[in-house]
């Protein structure tokens, strides 16, 4: 049913949008692979990092400052369903002007996936449409990490 008002009109309602960054001091620097294996260490639980994949997004300011971190998506020992359009709904709601993803393996191996090169690479196109900088993609095992950058893949 169509709401209408007493002319006829069809009433839409009106959405507004509230994000309150963090403090800038308070703000952690990303400048290499090694700090977003800390940034993001510090997020997963190391209990359970060998059970299921789950999929995060680092969003960043200009400055490379991290305004968050979201989980996506958990999934399990061998995969896990990541939703392009929450990243893509997190980075603009936050004003990020760029991402950083990471992902465990709960295999052990660090060794991306053609599935892996394939999402990052479908993220990476959706990031030039809205002016985001994909900055790397982190895997993380228990005892190590991998880095698309460092590794040239991106």
């Amino acid at each position: 049913m169509v709401k209408r008002d007493s002319i006829n009109h069809v009433v839409v309602k009106e959405l507004e949008i509230q994000y309150e960054r963090p403090a800038f001091d308070s703000m952690k620097k990303i400048a290499d692979s090694k700090d977003c294996e800390k940034l993001f260490r510090a997020v997963f639980n190391p209990k359970t990092i060998d059970l299921k994949e789950s999929f995060w997004v680092a969003l960043l300011n200009r400055a490379n400052r991290v305004l968050g971190v979201s989980m996506i998506g958990m999934g399990s020992v061998s995969g896990c369903t990541v939703n392009l359009i929450e990243i893509f709904q997190l980075a603009i709601n936050t004003n990020s002007c760029a991402i950083v993803l990471c992902h465990n393996h709960p295999s052990g191996n660090v060794k991306p996936s053609q599935s892996d090169m394939a999402l990052t690479q479908k993220i990476k196109d959706g990031c030039k449409l809205f002016e985001i900088v994909l900055l790397d993609h982190i895997i993380l095992t228990r005892e190590s990490y991998s880095s698309f950058v460092d590794d040239c893949i991106m």
